[in-house]
């Protein structure tokens, strides 16, 4: 994978994240953060799509790497308000 590609990667893992933590109402950091819940929501979500017999929605390749974008989206917003309900994280 080149640079600029995961330089996109993390872009939009970011985002994904930050989107999936504002849906859960659960704000657990900055943008670093979101990075980290972006990628464990797209792990989540492609997990639940593949048990449930989906496919993945709105998937983006970047240098032979497939992000769904909609289930790292629903996917973040589980993980949030799984970690919010476990810690008391703070509500936005």
């Amino acid at each position: 994978m080149s640079f600029t590609g995961l330089l996109i990667l993390l872009l939009i893992a970011a985002i994904c994240g930050g989107i999936g933590q504002s849906i859960a109402g659960y704000s657990m950091g900055g943008c670093l953060v979101s990075i980290v819940v972006g990628f464990i929501g797209a792990l989540i979500g492609k997990w639940l799509a593949a048990e449930l017999g989906l496919t993945l929605m709105l998937p983006i390749e970047i240098d032979g790497e497939t992000f769904p974008i909609i289930w790292s989206i629903i996917g973040s917003a589980l993980f949030a308000i799984v970690v919010g309900l476990l810690t008391r994280g703070r509500r936005v």
